[in-house]
């Protein structure tokens, strides 16, 4: 894997403090989520605790010795979460997942990849899908658990697959 490139802002020492002109603050708003969901998505950071999230690369630059304020981490979590591509897991709103690309998105891959691997009305485990060596080279591989059953159960919405429970596995019939 490629080592991430970090945008200009990052090396710019005011984006690391939330500017009060609401213009301003509105592009630097769109700089923050896409520099989050492209580091996210480069680093298969999957869910972002408020608590942790300082001590994370993405909002801390030692190079030129900034980072964002955990209000300002929060803000940018909010707003990730406004554009769907944060998900809070709890009411605190501490803990989130962090989404590069919808639930559906997701299960749609996920079918794509079912399709062309002949697995149409024939039942696979949840690890053959997230772990196995088939999917070793879809970017759904390695997807983190919980999204992965986000996904899975948008094709069951649709009628594209059936969820089944084994006991202490679970597995998924593509139909």
């Amino acid at each position: 894997m490629a080592e991430f490139e970090w945008p200009w802002q990052y090396s710019f020492p005011p984006f690391f403090t939330l500017q009060p002109n609401a213009d301003v603050r509105r592009t630097q708003l769109d700089s923050w989520c896409a520099l989050v969901v492209s580091w996210g998505k480069s680093n298969s950071v999957s869910q972002i605790d408020v608590t942790e999230a300082s001590s994370l690369p993405v909002f801390k630059n030692n190079a030129i010795s900034r980072a964002l304020p955990v209000d300002g981490i929060k803000v940018v979590l909010d707003e990730l979460a406004k554009r769907g591509n944060l998900e809070w897991t709890d009411k605190t709103r501490r803990r989130g997942y962090l989404l590069w690309r919808s639930p559906s998105e997701w299960g749609q891959q996920i079918y794509s990849w079912a399709q062309s691997t002949s697995r149409i009305n024939n039942v696979c485990t949840l690890y053959e899908i997230n772990q196995g060596d088939e999917s070793a080279d879809q970017e759904f591989h390695g997807l983190d658990g919980d999204i992965l059953l986000k996904a899975l159960k948008t094709l069951e919405v649709t009628g594209k697959a059936e969820l089944m429970d084994f006991g202490d596995n679970q597995g998924i019939k593509f139909l």
